[in-house]
């Protein structure tokens, strides 16, 4: 079996693989599929290396087939098609008030532990969600980030009628914006990237590029003066921290999405003139993960729109690399063992 070993220094290896065999309650999968995540793209910029063991397979965004049942595991069979949910929560700990999947003591699976960018990857039975024979394997390696913005959606308290910001049109930011629109939110994406824009504007969602527009005059227009009822901040920019203070309406939400390594200047002023809410969110929960299968299912949303590449694992060098060199690129997917694509 083939792997793919992230070396440090922007570096890749494909070699041999060693398919792990399923102890206790855990399950070995044949991998399909497995999306690069930004979190990967950090990997590979050398940011998180003092937290990856080198060299080490990373990846957690995936679809699969189970390959091989460990002592105890009940409720799945050999071939079921699954999504894993990548997070080893740990002894709870009362700082963690009961939300684990954020708790002190997680491990996140393909960061702090060996990750999905092989064609044999054993893990714990109680991060496998069944997917529908109607999904795809590619669609479904969709289902990680999906559930993120449905995380996300869910902790905005978004209602149908609402006006939602998303300030930032990458991956996750369309994501979001697309499940807010089926919660019925009238959805407008802020973007510099035209190529995104255009990508954004073809889902039917309302879009601005606040380097030629003023922002807080096309949210006024978009929602006839109203403002923002919520903002999602998933740019990771300062401007995008400047600008969130500006679009809320009275009693607005703004949810922080993105990760900002730096500490950014914010208004709090707003806060306390408009009794503005502010949402951190944090990958998800089950339920978001069976949300985000029901959606995609559903044939609603345009993953395929969103998947910019599907590459072998051989080619992992090149589309880290790709990544880089295309800023309008969206989603990027590497076909791990001989799963057909689904186009």
């Amino acid at each position: 079996m083939k792997a793919a070993y992230y070396q440090g220094q922007r570096q890749f290896r494909v070699g041999e693989g060693q398919a792990v065999a399923p102890g206790p309650g855990e399950v070995r999968l044949e991998v399909a599929f497995c999306g690069v995540c930004g979190t990967d793209v950090h990997i590979y910029h050398g940011v998180m290396d003092r937290r990856v063991a080198i060299p080490q397979v990373i990846g957690h965004e995936a679809a699969g087939r189970i390959a091989e049942l460990g002592p105890g595991v009940t409720g799945f069979q050999l071939g079921d098609r699954v999504a894993v949910r990548p997070l080893k929560p740990g002894e709870p700990a009362p700082v963690d008030n009961g939300y684990t999947h954020i708790g002190k003591n997680l491990k996140f699976i393909g960061i702090d532990t060996p990750g999905a960018m092989q064609a044999s990857w054993t893990v714990p039975a109680y991060t496998l969600h069944r997917l529908p024979d109607s999904l795809p394997l590619d669609h479904a390696a969709l289902i990680e980030p999906l559930a993120v913005a449905c995380h996300d959606v869910r902790l905005a308290r978004v209602q149908a009628g609402e006006n939602a910001v998303v300030i930032g049109g990458g991956p996750i930011g369309l994501l979001i914006a697309l499940v807010a629109r089926e919660l019925g939110a009238k959805v407008l994406v802020s973007e510099v990237n035209a190529k995104r824009l255009e990508l954004a504007a073809g889902f039917g969602l309302a879009t601005v590029n606040p380097s030629t527009e003023n922002l807080v005059e096309a949210v006024a227009r978009f929602s006839q003066d109203a403002m923002a009822d919520v903002v999602f901040e998933v740019s990771g920019t300062a401007a995008g921290v400047e600008a969130m203070t500006q679009l809320p309406r009275i009693r607005g939400r703004i949810v922080m999405v993105a990760i900002h390594s730096q500490r950014q200047p914010v208004d709090l002023f707003q806060f306390f003139w408009r009794e503005l809410q502010l949402i951190g969110v944090r990958v998800y929960e089950a339920e978001d993960f069976d949300e985000a299968i029901r959606l995609a299912a559903s044939g609603r949303l345009p993953l395929e729109r969103i998947i910019t590449r599907i590459a072998p694992l051989d080619d992992v060098q090149q589309v880290f690399q790709e990544i880089d060199e295309n800023p309008a690129g969206m989603k990027y997917l590497l076909q791990c063992g001989k799963e057909p694509l689904s186009r």
